[in-house]
């Protein structure tokens, strides 16, 4: 036991990888909130732990309530309805987000991700506060989950890689493009259905416009994400090493300017259409 709690602790705090750091997360949470459930339960306060998630966790849609509850924009998106919505969640964390870390960096990444979760809280609440439908939903309506977060990851590697294939029960090889595509309309169709999760897939879609985004100015060179990029400290170096950090330099702009070139191509004709070489180069990249 001892050795599988510290395999699960140095994948999710230690490895690296923001996926599993989300994941781990976002489970440990909905566990905790999941025995403080049952602990109310049994002392006979059943659904105290969802209505207190809901009031002090889950962002609001009445912007009367955004000052005192700013903090909510990144709380809400660690909280869960049930075990489902946390496991399709985090299934698609996984599967997409490994896509991601294997042509992205991981700085991209936590931007991207944190980008879709500010972008679906706030989309959500947008369309609540401006579409007469929702006129009279607007006080009580509230948000919890990664969903927005995870479509946003989703939405931008499909973006970058159109034409990358992956395997699903009952349906097959399906390209990413066609999936994104499909989960767009269900979630469009959703938000005219009454007894679904309406404020749910107006924040998917505010994720897939972040995602689509975020990777159309990548594409254009310009990276959002190096606002938060540590800038080097300044330190000394010897005149005999300048010559030789001239051409390391020299070295990396050159392998930018190939890598720039791939991901053209890729926008272009697909992934697909890459030769191994240049596959390659693009992997070792992404671990730089």
């Amino acid at each position: 036991m001892s050795n599988i709690w510290h395999d699960i602790k140095y994948r999710v705090f230690k490895s690296g990888n923001p996926v599993m750091l989300y994941i781990g997360i976002n489970a440990a949470v909905f566990l905790i909130t999941g025995i403080l459930s049952v602990l109310g339960f049994f002392s006979g306060i059943n659904g105290m732990v969802s209505i207190f998630v809901r009031e002090y966790f889950a962002f609001p849609a009445d912007p009367h309530l955004w000052l005192i509850k700013c903090y909510t924009l990144v709380t809400y998106a660690f909280f869960h309805q049930d075990f489902f919505h946390l496991l399709f969640n985090l299934l698609w964390l996984y599967w997409m987000g490994q896509l991601f870390l294997d042509f992205l960096k991981t700085r991209q990444f936590h931007f991207v991700y944190w980008g879709g979760a500010f972008a679906g809280a706030l989309f959500f609440a947008l369309i609540y506060n401006i579409a007469p439908a929702f006129r009279d939903a607007v006080a009580g309506a509230t948000l919890i989950g990664a969903s927005a977060a995870v479509m946003a990851v989703f939405t931008a590697i499909a973006t970058l890689l159109p034409d990358y294939s992956i395997r699903l029960m009952l349906f097959g090889t399906v390209k990413l493009k066609y999936l994104l595509l499909a989960y767009i309309l269900l979630d469009i169709i959703s938000t005219s259905s009454s007894g679904i999760n309406v404020g749910g897939s107006l924040a998917h879609l505010g994720g897939v416009l972040w995602g689509f985004t975020y990777i159309k100015l990548l594409q254009k060179g310009n990276d959002l994400s190096n606002l938060f990029k540590r800038n080097p400290k300044l330190r000394v170096i010897k005149s005999d090493t300048i010559n030789k950090s001239s051409q390391q330099h020299g070295a990396k702009k050159a392998d930018q300017k190939e890598i720039d070139a791939i991901l053209d191509k890729i926008s272009k004709s697909g992934y697909s259409n890459l030769t191994a070489k240049e596959k390659q180069t693009l992997f070792d990249a992404s671990k730089d």
